[in-house]
């Protein structure tokens, strides 16, 4: 995977802010590049220096194998929530998930401003790369 598009993912979970989160679909389309399997590989292999938890399948159900982890975070954070947490916090018995329709991240227009540039600074990036070096201009 190209370096560039791991540093914009990890640029624009970064803006993610405490309490909401998005799916990794969400997170390829404010990009506009990528798809959420792109996004989802990105987290698993380079997300540990961002807020991974805000991240994750569009059930809302958190990352696999991170959950009992990413419940503590949720909670700490008030994300909103689904299902029975409170028995699966105490015995890992219980199903619960994020509530997107309540918690899904909503950008401020400062947000987006920010997601341009980062969205914009990926595509010049790629588009570079794209062009074979003798059809670039100096």
């Amino acid at each position: 995977m190209r370096t560039e598009y791991v540093e914009a993912v990890l640029d624009l979970v970064a803006l993610i802010p405490a309490g909401a989160a998005v799916a990794y679909g969400d997170v390829a389309e404010l990009l506009g590049s990528g798809g959420p399997r792109q996004v989802g590989s990105v987290m698993s292999h380079h997300g540990s220096g961002v807020p991974w938890w805000r991240v994750l399948k569009s059930s809302g159900d958190a990352p696999p194998g991170h959950e009992r982890e990413a419940l503590e975070l949720y909670l700490a954070e008030g994300t909103p929530l689904l299902g029975n947490y409170t028995d699966y916090r105490r015995t890992g018995e219980g199903r619960w998930r994020v509530d997107l329709a309540a918690g899904r991240w909503a950008p401020t227009d400062a947000e987006f401003d920010r997601i341009d540039v980062i969205a914009e600074r990926l595509d010049r990036q790629l588009h570079r790369l794209s062009v074979p070096d003798d059809e670039m201009t100096v």
